[in-house]
């Protein structure tokens, strides 16, 4: 049986109930995450299992974001000064070839970001995040946030059944700094962070929307929550990197205020009906109205 490997020239196939581990030296306390070449290899619903004790996820591969390979991280937080990583593969398919296949593994260490006193959004501009290691010119997929107990994107939640994508300014357009993410599965594509505020005080939201200049073209609509408001920002998309930043008001009703984006719709890239592609956001900017 043939395989089709994008990084590099080997990989390793999970077979029924296989599994592969390595121990690697971590700082106590410190957030990591795994940056993964992940795919299925059959048109089942395969899984990967990723356990850094105490912690384990299920990342699932049925779908495909890209056709020539995904790159996933998932997220974890040290406990000793060694961790133990192991690749599981916890299906019984009926055809024993199938399976995840691994051909590219890595780790990034994060430091957690702070707010500040002039933005309340902890990592506004995506600018701490799992950018690709080795040759990965797709971007970076995070699972939802049920799949790992720590975000790879540090102070956000991936709160959606499908992936968000972290894309970085080497192999896309970014509007602003190194890092931004792409919402690429529509309203299944969410992304969140729960911030602080004062009950009752008007506060500014502001953001970027655009696109990533990979061929992702159409009419686009982000959607943003905050408190009890909705803000829908259209986008006519060319695929030529452009981008525009809009800016609201709303009303804490919390001590703590959850700010939610999506994509109204789906949309795939036009020279590859296969890649699925969305708007992009950054520079999210929460501060209190003077």
């Amino acid at each position: 049986m043939f395989f089709s490997v994008t990084h590099g020239i080997h990989a390793v196939r999970l077979g029924n109930e296989a599994s592969i581990s390595q121990t690697i030296k971590v700082k106590p306390g410190q957030l990591y995450a795994l940056i993964l070449g992940a795919s299925r290899t059959c048109a089942q619903d395969e899984v990967l299992r990723i356990t850094v004790p105490p912690q384990t996820g299920d990342v699932p591969l049925q779908t495909l974001y890209s056709l020539n390979g995904d790159v996933i991280a998932w997220g974890f937080k040290a406990t000793s000064n060694v961790a133990k990583v192991t690749f599981h593969n916890p299906g019984v398919q009926e055809d024993p070839s199938c399976g995840p296949l691994l051909d590219a593994i890595a780790i990034r260490e994060f430091y957690p970001p702070m707010p500040t006193r002039v933005n309340l959004v902890k990592n506004p501009g995506f600018e701490e995040g799992p950018f690709p290691i080795f040759n990965s010119t797709n971007g970076v997929l995070l699972p939802p946030q049920q799949e790992d107990s720590f975000s790879p994107l540090p102070g956000w939640i991936i709160e959606s059944l499908k992936a968000v994508k972290f894309i970085d300014s080497k192999h896309f357009n970014v509007p602003f700094g190194l890092g931004a993410v792409e919402l690429v599965a529509g309203r299944e594509s969410a992304i969140a962070q729960v911030i602080r505020t004062v009950t009752n005080k008007v506060y500014n939201i502001t953001f970027s929307v655009g696109d990533a200049k990979n061929g992702c073209h159409g009419s686009m609509m982000v959607e943003a929550f905050a408190a009890k408001d909705t803000f829908k920002v259209p986008f006519k998309s060319q695929g030529k990197g452009t981008f525009k930043t809009v800016s609201y008001r709303f009303k804490a009703i919390a001590p703590r205020t959850r700010l939610t984006f999506y994509s109204s719709f789906y949309h795939t890239r036009i020279d590859d009906y296969g890649s699925l592609c969305g708007p992009v956001l950054d520079q999210v900017r929460v501060f209190p109205v003077a």
